[in-house]
């Protein structure tokens, strides 16, 4: 009961707060995020983690498909198979830089 009378009182100030702040200063905000979304440098950092994790989420597939053997459902086989094939018909150099 008591970190739920916290989060409703949490969420009573951020409303009061964000309600005297007012329409200016969220679109500051909002501004100021769209900035930082498009800068470069944050944009090839984000595709080289995605990189990085659909690397690694192949190498799970593979170490776990090959304990599993014919275990595997079919489904996740063939999402998995759809997948990849995707990736290969539009892998491109978008978003890459020497930044």
């Amino acid at each position: 009961m008591r970190y739920r009378l916290t989060f409703i009182t949490g969420v009573a100030v951020g409303y009061v707060l964000g309600a005297r702040a007012g329409r200016e200063r969220y679109e500051q905000l909002r501004k100021s995020a769209q900035r930082v979304s498009q800068n470069p440098a944050v944009r090839n950092t984000a595709e080289a983690a995605a990189h990085s994790g659909r690397e690694a989420a192949g190498k799970a597939f593979d170490a776990v498909s090959a304990k599993l053997g014919d275990r595997l459902p079919d489904s996740v086989s063939e999402r998995v198979q759809s997948l990849r094939e995707q990736r290969n018909a539009t892998e491109d150099d978008w978003g890459t830089s020497n930044t």
